[in-house]
């Protein structure tokens, strides 16, 4: 079983920084290879070549001028970046200094791959150099919060897709970090809306609006990404898996895995091992 690298935001030189960029040359000195999860966002934009990342068992395209985002806590791994160009930007969640920028960022519905429009690649580009520029002057010579506001244009520029007009919904950010915060203990959306103070019916109608499934799919949809993560990278076994995610024992996980997925947890977990075998959005 492949395991996972767990990394923590670590600046280099600037202790107090939250944007780092690094190149593609420099990326590929530190990449091994390996799969890694992190606590803080990954944004690339490709200048030229062509490769691939995986981002949670999904395989995705590095194109010229396309952009990749990893968000914090996706599992991922660089497959292919030998022939590609470009800058990478590392920044924590709170960096962005503009409302839209924030809300952005922390939309759940953000795209992990896209391409960039011819008549956007212009901005695109100098907001990316204006970064750059600024990201590697001495930390005395520029003001702490400079590298966060070129962050924030950058990121407007790029325009990641997602939902906007969903994301906006309070109610439903509620929720998602609820989830987040109980999906190992509950599996039901009505623990939810007694915890959020809300009727089962107007969390359902705020999920429903932001995601485009119910509440219960939202959480089904969660706790099996966390089961593959658990199966693929951490090679915990069924019964483990069960205790790690909240289920009574391994065969309502694996009857709750199979639902979902089609597969037994067993099976899929060797199938994962298999690179042939991953899903991808190729194309």
């Amino acid at each position: 079983m492949t395991v996972i690298r767990q990394m923590s935001y670590q600046p280099v030189g600037r202790r107090a920084a939250a944007v780092e960029t690094m190149s593609f040359d420099r990326l590929r000195e530190l990449n091994d290879g390996g799969t890694q999860r992190a606590d803080f966002h990954v944004l690339a934009v490709i200048d030229a070549g062509q490769g691939s990342v995986t981002l949670d068992f999904l395989q995705h395209p590095l194109r010229e001028r396309s952009a990749v985002w990893v968000a914090p806590g996706a599992v991922h791994r660089w497959d292919d970046i030998a022939d590609v160009s470009g800058h990478v930007v590392l920044f924590v969640p709170t960096a962005p200094v503009t409302h839209a920028t924030r809300r952005l960022v922390a939309s759940p519905d953000l795209v992990a791959h896209w391409s960039v429009p011819d008549a956007d690649w212009p901005f695109v580009d100098a907001a990316r150099d204006h970064l750059l520029l600024e990201a590697a002057a001495p930390p005395g010579d520029i003001a702490a919060e400079l590298p966060e506001i070129l962050l924030s244009a950058l990121i407007a520029r790029l325009r990641p897709p997602h939902t906007e007009a969903r994301s906006m919904n309070p109610l439903f950010h509620l929720f998602k970090a609820s989830v987040e915060a109980h999906f190992r203990e509950h599996h039901d959306a009505g623990y939810y809306a007694r915890a959020l103070g809300y009727a089962p019916r107007t969390l359902s109608r705020a999920v429903q609006q932001a995601t485009g499934r119910t509440a219960k799919a939202y959480i089904v949809e969660r706790t099996v990404l966390e089961a593959k993560r658990l199966l693929a990278h951490d090679g915990l076994t069924a019964t483990r898996c069960a205790s790690a995610l909240g289920f009574p024992d391994a065969s309502n996980f694996s009857v709750f895995f199979r639902k979902a997925t089609g597969m037994r947890p067993g099976a899929w977990q060797t199938s994962a091992a298999v690179p042939s075998e991953r899903q991808s959005e190729l194309s």
